[in-house]
């Protein structure tokens, strides 16, 4: 794990069986993406480069924005949920990425950590890395806490 990648606590294990449910039949399950660790203030996740890349065979730069938004909605809707209680969502209304470089194979981590945890907005930082711990992509995901909406 690239030394940035903070090691949060892993998520227990209601919460996980309900990530893995909520993400069937979705871009997280068909991109692979995996989930280390989860918390309202970040957490980290994984995703393999093959199946992921371009035509000219690199890491394509919207399947690692995928992860980053991935990482931070997940966090965010933690920190909806701390807020306005079960039911509450977090939708994305900004994202920014800087891509430094770029890789051809093995598997890539997202360190997501939170760099505003309010009641209606949450942001976070997101750095991609590749196994040697070298620095992809820097990207920034802004949300929008919901309060669960009455049935």
């Amino acid at each position: 794990m690239p030394s940035h990648a903070r090691p949060g606590p892993a998520p227990d294990s209601d919460v996980l069986e309900a990530m893995r449910r909520a993400v069937r039949g979705t871009l997280i399950e068909r991109t692979e993406m995996e989930i280390l660790s989860l918390d309202a203030e970040g957490g980290v996740m994984t995703m393999p480069v093959e199946g992921n890349t371009q035509p000219a065979g690199l890491l394509h730069g919207g399947a690692t924005i995928a992860l980053a938004e991935s990482v931070a909605s997940m966090a965010a809707i933690l920190q909806a949920r701390a807020v306005h209680g079960e039911g509450a969502q977090a939708v994305g209304t900004s994202v920014s990425a800087v891509h430094h470089r770029s890789a051809r194979s093995g598997v890539v981590t997202a360190a997501c950590r939170a760099l505003h945890r309010g009641r209606q907005v949450a942001s976070y930082l997101v750095e991609i890395s590749d196994e040697s711990g070298a620095l992809l992509s820097t990207v920034t995901v802004s949300t929008m806490l919901l309060a669960p909406r009455p049935s």
